[in-house]
C-alpha cells in the first residue's frame, strides 16, 4: 500500500491505496465521487474525464499514485454556492444529453477547451471534443451548449467589477452611543419588548461531500 495526499474539489485527502489503483477507482470507491463515471476502461470514451492541475485527463488512464501531491477537479466541484457552472447550465438549457452517461466527462473536457480557447469556432469545438464519445445525441446540441457557455463565460469575464473598496480599507464602524449594547438599546426591566441576540444566520452550505477518507477522519 502507498499513502497519497491529494486535493479533490478543494478538499485535502490522505489515503493508502494499492499502487495499481486507477484514479477513477480512487475517486469513486474511496472518496465517493461517483459523478465521475467508468465507461470503456480503455481511455477511448472520455466519460471519466477530470482535471488534474487544471488540465483534462482521462482518469481511467491515470494511477491514483500519480495524483499524489496534485489537485484534482471533478464534475462535482464545478457548481459553486448552489449555482451551476455556465457549462452545466448550457448543457441543461440546450438539452445536450440523452442518457447522460457521457455528460460529466464531456462537460469537463469542454471546460478545458474553453480555458485554452474562450471563443472557439464550431469546428474547433468538434475537434476539442473528439476524444469524448456520445452514443445518443449526434453531438449537435453538445456543440450548441459549448457555444452558449462560451458566450456566457466571455460576458462574465467582461462584466464590470464591483464597487471599489475606499482607499485605506473599509470604513470603520461608528462608535456605539452610550447606553447601547451590541444587541441594541438597553431596555429597563418591565419596559416590554425583547432585544435580539444579534446572532448571525446559520453556516453557509458546504458543497464538498465530506467523504470518509482518512484525511477527513484525522
Amino acid at each position: 500500500m502507498t499513502r497519497i495526499n491529494v486535493t479533490v474539489d478543494g478538499v485535502s485527502y490522505s489515503d493508502e491505496v494499492e499502487p495499481r489503483t486507477l484514479l477513477v477507482q480512487y475517486l469513486r470507491e474511496t472518496l465517493g465521487k461517483t459523478g465521475t463515471v467508468i465507461g470503456c476502461d480503455t481511455s477511448n470514451c472520455g466519460a471519466c474525464t477530470v482535471h488534474l492541475d487544471g488540465t483534462s485527463v482521462k482518469s481511467c488512464n491515470v494511477l491514483a499514485v500519480q495524483a499524489d501531491g496534485h489537485d484534482v477537479s471533478t464534475i462535482e466541484g464545478l457548481a459553486t454556492e448552489g449555482q451551476l457552472h455556465p457549462m452545466q447550465q448550457a448543457f441543461h438549457e440546450c438539452h445536450a444529453l440523452q442518457c447522460g452517461y457521457c455528460t460529466p466527462g464531456m462537460i469537463m473536457q469542454a471546460c478545458d477547451l474553453l480555458k485554452e480557447n474562450p471563443d472557439p469556432s464550431e469546428q474547433e469545438i468538434r475537434e476539442g471534443l473528439e476524444g469524448n464519445l456520445c452514443r445518443c445525441t449526434g453531438y449537435h446540441n453538445i456543440v450548441k451548449a459549448v457555444q452558449q457557455a462560451a458566450s456566457a463565460m466571455r460576458e462574465d469575464a467582461q462584466a464590470p467589477a464591483g464597487s471599489a473598496v475606499p482607499a485605506g480599507g473599509p470604513e470603520a464602524p461608528e462608535p456605539v452611543p452610550a447606553g447601547v449594547g451590541a444587541a441594541g438599546p438597553d431596555i429597563p426591566p418591565g419596559a416590554g419588548g425583547r432585544v435580539g441576540d444579534g446572532s448571525s444566520g446559520g453556516p453557509s452550505g458546504d458543497l464538498s461531500s465530506g467523504s470518509s477518507s482518512e484525511g477527513a477522519r484525522a
